[in-house]
């Protein structure tokens, strides 16, 4: 899974990103400071991998992972080449889904591009750069489409989509916005538009309210308009999370206790992403190693089974499948099996979050 982090400059949104991975990206209160997209790659935590890794006494233990990119700040102007204009918006393209920083705290010692603290102004001023690039994009494509579609009535189709698409975004509205039938949105996605993505908002809120839960004006107006938007919304503070980041696992808990948090950023951060993407992880373990693999929410055992090798795909016969909670309650394998839990699902099982699964193939 890649996730591109983006904002104003000076929004928090490398301070975010250097606690999240530790991958010390340069941050400084001055705008522009992140010139290439700096990329890294986080374990995904999930407890039952430790116990599973535990439980067969695994000498490996493989999370999934997710890669964050790190993209430069924008200001307006961005799709006519402003500030790193075009290569600000052709990072974007490489990633599955948005994480929009967007500041939510006032703090008169560090500035603001824009002079003052105003989520959705912020908000407005990233979406309509996406939206003109992706105008630009798709003008040309209707006019390319309109010319040939007279001699290939098979373009029809296609020339109705991008029609839609540059009315809408010639409305100052995103490509997400459109509802489009199954079939449609398969060939919309490929045309991999920025204003398609789906977003997440990090609302970057100050100590005292990330800790007390009070939620002020700016938070407030940007959780309607996430609300409003159906996209996903969380809370972070980016001064807090550079101080976890620095911390061991153990010394992590106990501050987190002492702050009265129940988790910290990264983590609601990867859950969110994963409930937005609509993903989810399954588990195999044994002597050499325990894994988590993610897939989408909705596939098949036999689509399952080829994330981890595609001759698995093709010569699927069965999956032993046992949750991972009766595998828990059970104590291991052997008990499950025991008291039944272990089932056999065939070509049609649909997976679902935290199945131990065992795939039997021949190829």
């Amino acid at each position: 899974m890649k996730l591109g982090i983006v904002g104003l400059p000076n929004v928090g949104k490398s301070t975010l990103f250097n606690a999240i991975t530790k991958a010390g990206a340069e941050s400084a209160n001055y705008p522009f400071c992140t010139i290439e997209p700096n990329v890294g790659v986080v374990s995904v935590p999930d407890e039952r991998l430790d116990r599973l890794t535990e439980m067969f006494g695994s000498q490996k233990k493989l999370p999934t992972a997710i890669e964050f990119f790190d993209i430069a700040g924008l200001v307006k102007g961005a799709s006519k080449g402003e500030g790193l204009g075009n290569k600000f918006l052709s990072h974007i393209r490489e990633v599955e889904a948005i994480v929009h920083v967007v500041r939510c705290f006032e703090d008169e010692n560090i500035t603001h591009v824009e002079g003052s603290i105003d989520p959705l102004r912020d908000i407005e001023i990233i979406d309509l750069e996406l939206i003109l690039s992706d105008l630009e994009i798709m003008s040309r494509r209707l006019f390319k489409t309109e010319k040939l579609a007279k001699s290939d009535k098979s373009l029809l189709k296609e020339l109705d989509i991008t029609k839609k698409i540059v009315e809408v975004l010639e409305e100052g509205k995103p490509v997400r916005s459109i509802d489009f039938n199954d079939d449609d949105s398969i060939f919309v996605k490929h045309l991999n538009l920025l204003s398609n993505k789906p977003v997440l908002y990090a609302a970057n809120i100050s100590e005292e309210d990330i800790i007390s839960g009070s939620e002020n004006e700016h938070l407030l107006a940007l959780k309607e308009h996430a609300k409003n938007e159906v996209s996903g919304l969380i809370t972070v503070c980016g001064k807090i999370e550079s101080e976890i980041a620095e911390l061991e696992d153990d010394e992590k808990e106990m501050f987190l206790e002492e702050l009265g948090l129940k988790e910290s950023g990264l983590d609601r951060l990867i859950k969110a992403s994963y409930d937005l993407l609509g993903l989810i992880s399954f588990l195999t373990a044994g002597p050499k190693e325990s894994r988590a693999w993610t897939i989408k929410k909705g596939w098949k055992a036999p689509q399952a089974a080829g994330k981890i090798h595609t001759d698995m795909e093709k010569g699927f016969i069965r999956a032993e499948i046992v949750s991972f909670e009766d595998l828990d309650n059970a104590g291991n394998m052997a008990k499950a099996k025991e008291q039944g839990l272990v089932r056999l699902e065939g070509k049609e099982y649909i997976m679902k979050d935290g199945d131990v699964v065992v795939f039997r193939f021949n190829v």
